[in-house]
């Protein structure tokens, strides 16, 4: 089984066909996926999402592209929702999409800097791993990991240096792989997934976006998993079905998803 531990699943893109791209997932073996929140504005949206679809786990934050707008009242409410959440029938196994972003000039950098620490300590108090945006600012993450240190987490969408990947997993985080990895031109992720211990990798789609080479400029979808589980296979030798016990065991590790959501574990076989 596949574990897809990066999934818009709620976005407005899906609307028209989301019961079908569920089951075209599940059919291509995506037995679980994690899907993290941007906002207080899905909050409700995602755990709705993972309500409807088993298999579908939530995770609650504050994406640093949608800080606009806010204010700092918007952490007590983060906290207060992650507080009853827990307490339900489907808690949040990450506090995500949480994070620094320094791609887009316009953004207000000590803000996005101010609401990540905050949310790292709502993580730290409620002892839950975070899934980490770290798009053009890794260096910033990892100072801020240190600052307020948490039990672990997802760097979504990694494309850092092995030195960057290093000091992530120093940190328990596991670094998650994409489309970017499918595309022949991204040697240095590529060279990452080769030698990077399997230990530390996990997969992800990040559907709709950031679609595998297959489907460049195009709507990325969850079933596409397989394909990118099948990438990281043919880049390291190993069969899907290593891959997928491999990729699965460090996502269960990293999320308690085995406790939490009542997944079976994808130990070895002796």
């Amino acid at each position: 089984m596949l574990i897809d531990t990066h999934c818009h699943l709620d976005a407005d893109e899906f609307d028209r066909d989301r019961d079908a791209l569920v089951l075209a997932a599940r059919a291509a073996g995506v037995g679980a996926t994690v899907v993290p929140a941007i906002g207080p504005g899905n909050w409700v949206a995602v755990r709705d999402c993972c309500r409807r679809y088993p298999g579908c786990f939530p995770a609650y934050g504050i994406h640093p592209l949608y800080i606009q707008g806010i204010d700092d009242s918007v952490l007590d409410a983060l906290r207060a929702w992650i507080g009853a959440e827990l307490q339900g029938s489907l808690p949040p196994v990450a506090v995500g999409e949480i994070g620094l972003d320094d791609f887009l000039p316009e953004q207000d950098i000590d803000r996005q800097e101010f609401l990540f620490l905050e949310q790292l300590k709502i993580a730290r108090d409620f002892d839950l791993p975070v899934l980490l945006h770290v798009r053009r600012a890794v260096d910033r993450v990892l100072k801020c990991l240190r600052r307020v240190r948490v039990r672990g987490g997802i760097a979504h969408a990694f494309n850092g240096s092995l030195q960057q990947a290093e000091a992530f997993v120093g940190l328990n985080f596991k670094l998650g792989l994409g489309g970017t990895m499918t595309y022949s031109g991204s040697q240095r992720i590529r060279r990452l997934a080769t030698t990077l211990p399997m230990g530390s990798l996990v997969l992800e789609t990040d559907a709709p976006d950031i679609p595998p080479s297959w489907l460049a400029g195009k709507r990325n979808a969850p079933s596409e998993l397989a394909g990118i589980a099948d990438a990281l296979s043919h880049l390291r030798g190993l069969s899907r079905e290593d891959t997928a016990r491999a990729t699965s065991q460090n996502a269960c590790d990293v999320l308690k998803l085995c406790a939490r959501a009542g997944l079976t574990c994808f130990a070895p076989e002796a």
